[in-house]
């Protein structure tokens, strides 16, 4: 049996008197796209920091790739891609020199595929990152987590506050792309008909526990064909979150 991609078993996290994890388990086979969905603050963020390596886990266990990304970063991220809504890029590189700087670290680095995206994603080269307007910042960002291509890539909301058509291009082209390739995505959202359309399994995470987390093809049966937004107000008793701006 393949090993899982990323296998989190019993993983709690506090901060102070806050759990915003609590005995967390979760198993990513490889070549799927997991929507991992729930309201701000529900410990989406704080799961994929784990997953990164960015905080120890305080019980239970997090392998990426069969590996500790804590004790072993080098191994882990390099293999694989990562995109958040931050997304902070050094304004004052064009966006040539960004794609020499980024390709200097990923010996895996694949120039044609870079070129490509940066033709479908209609950015100057000679274009100073600062110029850039939010979507084409995000768009700069995937390219640079793609361009090498990772064998897991990581979104954490990444489309938040962008246009449709720049939502279109992550959660659409890109993501079934990487996944028809035999890679993994894992991407994190609060917009719910955006995981709806692009992801083959759901998580589902409210306060800091997964309350639901099966195929999305299942999920939907097994709840008369509701949406997600549906799904969630009946699992979660809460309103769904808010659906993105036209």
């Amino acid at each position: 049996m393949t090993e899982p991609v990323i296998h989190v078993s019993g993983l709690t996290r506090r901060f102070g008197g806050k759990t915003a994890l609590a005995s967390v388990s979760l198993s990513l086979s490889r070549g799927a796209v997991y929507g991992l969905v729930g309201a701000n603050g529900a410990g989406k963020t704080t799961l994929i920091k784990h997953i990164l390596g960015l905080l120890h886990a305080e019980s239970g266990s997090v392998r990426v790739f069969g590996l500790d990304p804590v004790a072993d970063p080098v191994a882990v991220l390099s293999r694989i891609g990562y995109l958040s809504e931050e997304n902070d890029l050094p304004g004052w590189m064009r966006v040539d020199e960004l794609i020499r700087y980024s390709r200097a670290f990923y010996p895996g680095w694949d120039d044609g595929y870079a070129e490509e995206l940066r033709r479908a994603f209609a950015l100057d080269p000679a274009a100073k990152i600062k110029t850039l307007s939010k979507g084409q910042k995000a768009r700069a960002g995937l390219l640079i987590a793609l361009a090498y291509r990772p064998e897991l890539l990581v979104l954490d909301e990444p489309s938040s506050g962008l246009d449709p058509i720049v939502r279109r291009d992550i959660l659409g082209a890109v993501i079934r792309t990487i996944a028809d390739e035999g890679r993994t995505v894992l991407f994190s959202s609060h917009l719910l008909e955006e995981v709806e359309q692009v992801a083959d399994h759901v998580t589902m995470i409210s306060e800091g526990r997964i309350v639901l987390s099966a195929p999305l093809a299942a999920i939907k049966q097994s709840h008369g064909g509701a949406s997600l937004a549906e799904i969630f107000i009946a699992q979660v008793g809460a309103a769904a979150p808010p659906a993105p701006e036209a």
